[in-house]
């Protein structure tokens, strides 16, 4: 059986605190596991959070600041320690390939596992499995930053109604989606396209066009909310976003759930992201991430 979900690690932005991990987060996507920006502390709540380095096949790092990144050392390490059956994948910004050698080879270790590396120098396609498209849009921070969209591809809905009034059912239905026609019948006759479902994590950023590509149609945006509205200029002034902001671009983009992440320390109250949500205009469903909280992709509508 599938599982799609959102595996949150940690939440703090710059420094953790008594109550948020620095950043780490796992998405499960129909037996991968895609890991983003691992944290110092990311190991340990991979333990609490039930999560194993054999869930792992693919790293996405957004950009090189300490708190997006640190942890990539002991998890590339735990990988090889508990030796990974299969290849894993490190994407990352190309500006930054300096710091990811110096983290990849932090300490002394034996490498047990095939660790591709395939670093991200401009918008486009990353990889394309059976089961998504991985692409990456640029965004805009002091350091380059990218931005990460998953894509399912679309597929086809059976209609009974439409099978039934053509008289095809039981092996026959599977004949007629194997080669696309059976005896004058067409797939377009008897099902409709179902849209492949669609996934977008958006970290240190101010508001730009990679912010809206990479949130349009998303059944899933995670996506930064550092500042409270108050402090939008301060935002604006290091690279990020504010909970009013990142509700907005998701309003617009037609997303269906929202999460918001990356708390900065001077706020205590995760409950004012949401009302600042709310009063922004996003109506869809909306979860104020909290460590070791899991976050189904929501079901096709």
């Amino acid at each position: 059986m599938s599982v799609r979900e959102f595996v949150v690690l940690g939440t703090a932005s710059q420094v953790p605190t008594r109550h948020r991990n620095h950043n780490g987060y796992v998405l499960r996507w129909d037996g991968e596991g895609i890991m983003f920006d691992p944290g110092e502390g990311t190991q340990r709540q991979m333990l609490r959070a039930g999560v194993a380095a054999h869930d792992l096949h693919r790293l996405c790092v957004t950009h090189f600041h300490g708190d997006h990144s640190l942890g990539l050392a002991g998890v590339i390490q735990r990988i090889n320690l508990d030796r990974v059956p299969h290849p894993v994948t490190a994407h990352y910004p190309a500006s930054g390939q300096r710091f990811f050698d110096r983290l990849r080879y932090a300490t002394a270790y034996r490498e047990t596992v095939r660790l591709g590396e395939r670093p991200v120098a401009a918008d486009g396609v990353l990889a394309r499995t059976p089961s998504y498209v991985l692409e990456a849009r640029r965004l805009s921070h002091p350091v380059e930053s990218f931005g990460y969209r998953l894509v399912e591809p679309d597929g086809r809905r059976m209609l009974p109604e439409r099978l039934a009034a053509h008289g095809i059912a039981g092996p026959d239905v599977g004949r007629l989606q194997r080669e696309g026609e059976l005896n004058g019948v067409t797939l377009d006759d008897v099902s409709e396209v179902r849209r492949g479902q669609r996934f977008a994590f958006v970290m240190d950023t101010r508001l730009c066009d990679g912010v809206h590509a990479l949130a349009e149609g998303c059944d899933l945006l995670v996506i930064e909310s550092t500042f409270l509205d108050e402090d939008e200029r301060l935002a604006a002034d290091h690279g990020h976003l504010t909970a009013g902001q990142a509700a907005r671009v998701a309003a617009d983009a037609g997303v269906r759930h929202l999460v918001l992440t990356h708390f900065s320390q001077r706020y205590s109250d995760p409950s004012e992201f949401e009302r600042q949500a709310r009063a922004a205009g996003f109506a869809g469903e909306l979860t104020v991430a909290r460590d070791l909280m899991r976050v189904p992709v929501p079901k096709r509508a």
